[in-house]
């Protein structure tokens, strides 16, 4: 069987496979994009992006990726000529063969390599995917320079171990040859991203490289950005889908859902990829967009898993099989969350929703809800917690949203009846408080109000909140003795 590589598209294309047309023969296009960190989630997200606006609209804008340390993604791929299989999962999965990686770079094996490319004239894009921890900052979302690697950095010449250390050096040598900075792009789930990775970078080239500060000050570009896409990790089925599918052997194939989102702030260079032809949202409000994720999309999901634990089920899909469950979803999301909060000029708030539900009825990805349930104590004041704060100040419904505090709640205590682990930072402290309860609604909620790491003074004290979750208490305590028969 045939490998992965430019000498098998044409059979590929021959036999009606989706590839990229703009790699075929002697098509190749130059390098304009470096990426740092080629994972799953990138593979399957902004480099296909640039793949379908390389396909809709051309452009020089061949991807370099940049793995700081490790050379797995390096060997499968290089011998591939960067191409990989892009496995869609839907009711019924699709494939395209994504080309717009043409090579891998290791930094700890090729650093010179890696600043030739940064430093290079057609090199006009930097895009990362490095997750939080990769841009060293403290809680303030400061570079933290007390950081081992940013020490190391800014301390020695040795090569950059740091993304920021690595980024200031390329600018640095761009900055001598006269050519005009990067546009880097973080991709990361990272509030305001680009605002903190712009400041990281100045604040080490103040260090080290002071001299082009102010160069950095007027020029650099660091837009903001939001991702979103499931992409689950590759296995060995997905390979033997791949090979039956397409006839040819993909050293590291990708999926993801068919949901994909990448919003950008409106501040690049009009010399930039046609990334919005293939779906991608250029705003001025991606701030807009992160809070409508956190509360059309991170709050009912939170919600179903913690019904779905309740109601044993294991994954997102089953849990959208119970009509009530959808039902209260449906509630929730139309009576008390839609309201709260305004949305971007672009968003299409109803479309979005729908959406949102069509990703949590597909049945090809195994999302699982005992895993979504994790950490519970970190994201109620982040996902649910602010809209009842702000719906009780202009007297809307929290009947639904209570409802999902409550479920936490119970998730909590049937963790303690079953000594099962309970995965939260809170866990000790929440456990104790479970082990309190006694099954009467106001005794058992003034409890609850007691973790004051979770509930402020003045929600806790707002009778309306304490009613609602008093009577929502009443209706899901019998979820705790097995009884599901309100929910049937």
């Amino acid at each position: 069987m045939n490998s992965l590589s430019l000498k098998s598209l044409n059979k590929l294309a021959q036999a009606e496979q989706s590839v990229p047309n703009y790699r075929m023969g002697d098509k190749q296009p130059k390098i304009g994009i470096v990426h740092i960190g080629p994972g799953a989630f990138f593979r399957g997200h902004q480099a296909w992006y640039t793949h379908q606006a390389m396909k809709l609209a051309g452009g020089n804008w061949g991807i370099s990726c940049v793995s700081m340390r490790s050379a797995g993604v390096a060997e499968a791929l290089n011998p591939q000529n960067g191409l990989f299989t892009l496995a869609v999962l839907d009711a019924e999965p699709s494939y395209e063969v994504v080309g717009s990686i043409q090579e891998v770079i290791v930094a700890t094996q090729q650093y010179q390599r890696v600043m030739d490319r940064l430093s290079h004239e057609d090199t006009q894009f930097v895009t990362m995917t490095i997750t939080e921890k990769g841009y060293c900052l403290d809680s303030e979302g400061l570079l933290a320079r007390e950081h081992v690697d940013i020490q190391q950095d800014l301390t020695t010449q040795a090569n950059a171990i740091s993304a920021v250390g690595l980024l200031s050096q390329a600018l640095m040598l761009r900055f001598d040859k006269g050519l005009a900075p990067l546009t880097i792009l973080s991709c990361d789930n990272l509030t305001d991203n680009g605002k903190k990775l712009r400041q990281a970078i100045i604040s080490f080239s103040t260090i080290k490289y002071p001299q082009m500060v102010q160069w950095l000050s007027t020029q650099l570009i660091c837009p903001c950005s939001m991702v979103d896409s499931i992409t689950p990790a590759t296995d060995d089925s997905l390979k033997s889908q791949v090979k039956q599918a397409l006839n040819v052997t993909d050293n590291w194939p990708i999926k993801r859902e068919a949901f994909i989102q990448w919003v950008i702030e409106d501040c690049l260079p009009s010399k930039r990829p046609a990334w919005e032809l293939a779906g991608a949202t250029f705003t001025k409000d991606v701030r807009g967009f992160e809070h409508a994720k956190l509360r059309l999309l991170n709050c009912p999901h939170s919600t179903l898993a913690y019904l779905g634990v309740l109601l044993d089920v294991e994954t997102v899909f089953d849990g959208m099989q119970i009509p009530k469950v959808v039902e209260l979803l449906e509630n929730l999301v139309k009576e008390e969350v839609i309201p709260s909060f305004t949305a971007p000029a672009e968003m299409d708030v109803v479309a979005y929703k729908n959406d949102i539900f069509d990703r949590f009825r597909n049945p090809a990805i195994r999302h699982l809800v005992a895993q979504i349930a994790w950490d519970g104590s970190q994201k109620l004041p982040m996902r649910i917690l602010p809209i009842i704060e702000k719906n009780i100040v202009e007297n809307r419904s929290i009947k639904n949203l209570t409802m999902a505090v409550v479920a936490w709640f119970m998730f909590v205590r049937k963790r303690y009846q079953q000594q099962v682990e309970l995965v939260d930072p809170l866990a000790d402290k929440l456990l104790t408080v479970a082990s309190q309860c006694n099954n009467q609604a106001q005794h058992d909620i003034t409890l609850l109000m007691t973790i004051s790491e979770v509930f402020s003074a003045e929600l806790s004290q707002q009778p309306v909140f304490i009613k609602n979750l008093q009577n929502n208490y009443q209706q899901l305590l019998p979820l705790l003795t097995g009884d599901k028969t309100a929910w049937a």
